[in-house]
């Protein structure tokens, strides 16, 4: 049972300019912070075997996709840790601690050396690094579409909040610019050998100067005007916590090194335990709330990462194109996808967040089987590019509505904590393994597997849409 009901309405009074002024400050910063995140997924077909020289492609890609997932596993703890911090010290002094992190996770990527170097400490850093980028964007989620949403005023809400979205595909946008870029300008021999270095360095540079630009964002009414009720983190449950997420990681070290069933189960039960650990109090207090987001997240998120991330390496090892082709057919469904965000969220503020997303779960799950069978059976790369948009146009249903629908299910004192955490569980459960699913289903020569669980997980998400009260018209965020 909620803990607190919706304050009653400040008035306040932000001129469009001012608003919009705010909400692009906000997602400046959420842009390099996904540019900085994508870039790792983008580039991974060349500097993996730099960090996992033995095994075939796939086993490398598997490797590498560990270690990606070893990142979401760090994102609660960010979630946790800046979701608390937000709600207690505002969203602007969270924003700022975020992005300096992932501007020292680049940094460390760029400059470690590989495993003919330094062996198997390459791998370990690469691992380090990836843990500093999962609390910097578990920690950014929260606060940027706690910012963003409260930010948007009451009748366009949907539109302004879905530049969160905007700004978060657009960082992968980029990240695919940088390696389309560099694929064109290096010899293939150069871009495996030192280029794939070049995409970490930028990140890290843009990561300084956005640090500034949001030292100058003003803090949002809702939280001005909050309560302030925030709890803070209990010794017993941060010791705990803390405990069982260095066994996490012990685990999934071991396994990555020794690959076999013991450690991966091991990994398994511990990060089970540090995700009840984490999530436990907000379950306590939110139950309804909490497990709508981790529901509509599971699906939305995995969803997200199979026409996104995934696809690249589905058009590569499974569909037969090259690399510079999957790359540029992942380039322009995504600068589609970026322009439906706008639309779908200014869609949302006229019939309503729910409609929207019983079209997009009950869409995806309808879709995925013949979108993944139809692009693995084409050779045209329009055919495939269809296809993608057509899987990503009902994605657009969620993706364009994720930061506000969760903002508007929570009181102020716990809000970024509230959008922050129950998200970043389901979306390392979901999300964050999609491309090991995916690549095991492969590796397993049962592929077409994995679209089935897809369209599981997405009737999961319908049936939470049915059943979410449509945050439009019954939100918590009061003011303006």
């Amino acid at each position: 049972m909620t803990d607190a009901a919706a304050p009653p309405p400040a008035a306040v009074t932000l001129t469009p300019a001012q608003r919009a002024r705010a909400i692009l400050g906000g997602s400046a910063g959420n842009l390099v912070e996904w540019y900085d995140w994508f870039a790792y997924a983008a580039f991974t077909l060349y500097f993996a075997p730099h960090f996992f020289p033995k095994g075939d492609q796939t086993v490398q890609l598997l490797q590498a996709a560990a270690v990606f997932f070893l990142g979401f596993v760090a994102r609660p703890v960010g979630a946790w840790l800046m979701g608390h911090y937000a709600d207690r010290a505002g969203r602007r002094a969270a924003l700022s601690v975020s992005v300096s992190l992932m501007c020292a996770g680049a940094l460390i990527i760029a400059i470690t050396p590989d495993y003919k170097t330094i062996g198997l400490f390459a791998p370990a850093v690469l691992l380090l690094a990836r843990v500093l980028q999962g609390l910097s964007v578990g920690g950014e989620y929260g606060a940027s579409a706690t910012y963003m949403s409260e930010m948007a005023g009451r009748s366009r809400r949907g539109f302004w909040s879905s530049f969160h979205y905007v700004t978060l595909i657009a960082g992968q946008l980029i990240a695919l610019a940088v390696l389309i870029i560099l694929q064109r300008l290096l010899h293939k021999d150069d871009l495996a050998a030192w280029g794939w270095r070049i995409p970490f360095v930028i990140g890290a540079l843009l990561a300084v100067v956005v640090f500034w630009i949001r030292r100058g964002l003003d803090e949002s009414a809702s939280f001005k005007a909050a309560d302030k009720l925030a709890e803070g983190i209990g010794s017993g449950q941060r010791n705990l916590a803390s405990l069982f997420f260095v066994l996490t990681l012990a685990a999934g070290g071991w396994a990555l090194a020794r690959p076999g069933l013991a450690p991966q189960v091991l990994a398994g039960a511990f990060l089970v335990a540090f995700f009840a650990t984490l999530i436990a109090p907000l379950l306590r207090r939110h139950p309804r709330e909490t497990l709508m987001i981790m529901g509509l997240t599971a699906g939305g998120s995995l969803t997200f990462y199979v026409y996104t991330t995934y696809m690249q390496k589905f058009l590569v090892n499974t569909a037969g194109f090259d690399k510079a082709a999957a790359s540029e057919i992942s380039a322009i469904s995504m600068i589609v996808f970026m322009l439906m965000q706008p639309l779908a969220g200014w869609l949302s503020d006229k019939v309503g967040r729910k409609p929207l997303l019983i079209a997009a779960y009950a869409g995806g799950a309808l879709t995925i089987w013949p979108i993944m069978s139809g692009i693995a059976a084409t050779d045209s790369i329009g055919v495939a590019l269809a296809l993608i948009i057509v899987g990503m146009t009902f994605q657009s249903g969620y993706t364009s509505i994720s930061a506000v629908v969760k903002a508007e299910l929570f009181p102020a004192h716990v809000r970024a904590l509230g959008v922050a955490l129950p998200y970043a569980v389901a979306n390392v459960l979901f999300g964050g393994t999609a491309e090991m699913v995916g690549l095991a289903f492969k590796h397993g020569g049962i592929e077409s597997g994995f679209y089935l669980y897809v369209a599981a997980v997405m009737t999961v998400g319908l049936v939470v849409a049915v059943l979410l009260r449509d945050t439009a018209r019954h939100s918590l965020i009061a003011e303006d």
